[in-house]
C-alpha cells in the first residue's frame, strides 16, 4: 500500500486493481537477519492478502548495517541515532519482492544494493530531520527525496532503496505472465 511502490509500478505499467495493506507483525525474530527478515516479511505480506486466482504482489526492504536492522523510525530520536549511525559508512538495503500467481505458486526476488552516505554535520544532521522526511522510514531517510543529496555513492538498485525493485519485480511478473510492455 506504499505510495513509494504504487509508483514505482506505474513506471513499469502495472496499476494495480486493489490495493490492501497487510497488517503484519515486522518485528523481526530473535537472531534474525537482515535478508531472511526481508524475505520473511514480503512472503508474510503476499499470503496475509492471498486469494485465489488473484496474482499478488507484496514487498519489504530492510536497512542493515552488518547485522543490525535498523527499524523504520517513528520518533526523531530513533530517526537521530539511525542517521548518525549511517553518516559516513556504507550500508546495506535489502529490498524482498514475493508474488503468488493465480495458481498459489509462490516467487521470490531479492535486491541488495549498497548505500554510502556523506558524513553528516550537525547542521545537515538537524535540517533533515526537521523536514520529517524520516518518518516511517527504514533507516531514518528517503532516498527520493532530501536525503538522496546526502548519498555519496550507490550500487545496486535505486528503485530497491525507495522501497521497490523494478527489475526483479519486473521479472516475477513476466514468468507469471502478467502482460508488461
Amino acid at each position: 500500500a506504499s505510495p513509494r511502490r504504487l509508483d514505482l509500478l506505474a513506471r513499469i505499467g502495472v496499476s494495480p486493481d486493489a490495493v490492501i495493506p497487510a497488517d503484519v507483525d515486522e518485528t523481526p525474530l530473535k537472531a534474525e537477519l537482515p535478508i531472511p527478515h526481508a524475505r520473511r516479511l514480503a512472503a508474510t505480506k503476499a499470503a496475509a492478502i492471498a486469494e485465489p486466482g488473484a496474482l499478488i504482489l507484496a514487498a519489504d526492504t530492510v536497512v542493515a548495517v552488518g547485522r543490525r536492522i535498523l527499524p523504520k523510525t517513528e520518533s526523531e530520536a530513533e530517526a537521530r541515532a539511525a542517521l548518525t549511525l549511517l553518516s559516513g559508512r556504507r550500508h546495506r538495503v535489502h529490498s524482498a519482492v514475493t508474488l503468488i500467481d493465480a495458481g498459489g505458486r509462490v516467487r521470490h526476488r531479492l535486491s541488495t544494493s549498497i548505500v554510502a552516505f556523506k558524513r553528516l554535520s550537525a547542521e545537515e544532521l538537524d535540517v533533515y530531520l526537521a523536514s520529517g522526511e524520516w518518518q516511517g522510514k527504514a533507516g531514518g531517510y528517503a532516498i527520493q527525496g532530501r536525503a538522496g543529496a546526502l548519498v555519496r555513492a550507490l550500487s545496486g538498485s535505486y528503485s530497491g532503496v525507495v522501497g521497490l525493485p523494478l527489475y526483479e519485480t519486473r521479472a516475477l511478473l513476466r514468468a507469471a505472465g502478467y502482460p508488461l510492455g
